[in-house]
């Protein structure tokens, strides 16, 4: 299998699960791509430096998330544990010089399973999940361009944050149907200009040329993930919009990239 597609995802919080419509499209969206032969996630939810390897074997799930009823807790994703993925992803890093931990014990957080457990709810795909070594765009569009040969040996590369992310702002009760705030139209709006245009440049650089960046974004870990899909995408113009619309106010575009 070469040429693997690369996504960048908005993953939403556990109630994703109850938005039959969101639910529906991430079904529908992971029908359409080849079955990989393994999966390497990049969370908004993870930040460790140097860049750290989470379990190679099914561990329990982080249920890193607070407030929600019982329920949302009991959800259980026994994805095979991915080792030979994990040995690649050492090897390509050890020959530039890019250090690699290991936390064995850590699994998957909401920002892996959550979506993977409505693109490939059969959990029989193996899934290993990488910190994010920086929040550093450049850093992080580098790691995804030294791990884009994992594209030609059917490995799926996802970059799992949110495409507009201010929860002190977001609107609690407008769900998918209310009118969304105008800085996350307006930073949705331009993201999907520069993504269908192909400016990485504008993308590396958003904080100072997005409308509305420190209010859509006041800390970027959510937008962050999308960086290193682009560094592994083989061409960048190439990104296309496969889920847009809002959630509670937040933009919720995910892209695909060839």
């Amino acid at each position: 299998m070469a040429g693997t597609p690369v996504l960048y995802l908005s993953h939403g919080a556990p109630p994703l699960a109850d938005d039959a419509t969101w639910t529906r499209q991430l079904a529908g969206w992971s029908a359409d791509l080849p079955k990989p032969q393994a999966i390497l996630v990049v969370s908004a939810h993870w930040e460790e430096a140097p860049l750290t390897l989470g379990a190679t074997t099914t561990v329990p799930l982080v249920y890193d998330f607070w407030g929600f009823p019982d329920r949302f807790y009991d959800v259980k994703y026994a994805a095979p544990g991915a080792p030979e993925l994990a040995t690649r992803v050492r090897k390509l890093l050890h020959s530039t010089e890019t250090p690699v931990h290991e936390s064995p014990e850590r699994g998957l957080d909401h920002g892996a399973y959550v979506p993977l457990v409505e693109m490939y709810p059969a959990a029989d795909v193996p899934v290993l999940q990488v910190s994010m070594p920086s929040l550093d765009p450049r850093v992080l569009f580098d790691l995804g361009r030294k791990l884009a040969p994992l594209r030609d040996e059917g490995v799926l590369i996802i970059g799992s944050g949110f495409f507009t992310h201010n929860l002190s702002a977001m609107r609690e009760t407008d769900g998918t149907n209310g009118t969304p705030p105008q800085w996350s139209t307006e930073f949705d709006h331009w993201g999907d200009e520069v993504v269908r245009t192909g400016d990485v440049d504008a993308l590396l650089d958003f904080q100072h040329k997005a409308p509305a960046a420190a209010v859509a974004h006041p800390r970027t870990e959510h937008f962050a993930p999308l960086f290193v899909t682009l560094g592994a995408s083989s061409d960048a113009t190439a990104g296309r919009t496969v889920i847009d619309g809002f959630w509670h106010g937040l933009a919720k575009r995910s892209l695909e990239f060839s």
